[in-house]
């Protein structure tokens, strides 16, 4: 492992956006089933644990952030395709959004471990 700090750092920041994650889930009408639940909250963590193990050199931490999102989301957003089709929503919109909430979900875990604690990328 590169550097601990980072990956703890980053872990413990992907369960923090995957708490904000859930609660802008369950807001909507009818209550989130916990497999959902527990799917929407180890698929952020999980971007955060893949950005604190990532030994990835891109020219700006922010890219990092953003790439490891989308490619950590995708999972979660073909998960969404399978959703019954309802008024509220379509299920490509909900691909297209998880897609997007996760680049900045990753965003966030890189600007928390790389700007906030430093604990950036180590060569």
């Amino acid at each position: 492992m590169q550097n601990a700090k980072r990956t703890i750092i980053a872990t413990l920041s992907g369960v923090l956006c995957g708490f904000i994650c859930y609660g802008l889930a369950s807001s909507g009408p009818g209550e989130l089933a916990w497999p959902v639940s527990v799917q929407i909250i180890l698929s952020r963590t999980l971007i955060g644990f893949a950005i604190g193990v990532s030994c990835w050199r891109m020219h700006h931490w922010a890219i990092h952030g953003l790439v490891m999102g989308a490619i950590f989301s995708l999972p979660l957003a073909f998960s969404g395709l399978m959703a019954p089709e309802s008024p509220e929503y379509s299920t490509s919109a909900m691909f297209i959004g998880t897609i997007v909430l996760g680049m900045s979900y990753g965003l966030i875990v890189e600007i928390i471990t790389s700007l906030i604690f430093k604990a950036r990328i180590q060569s």
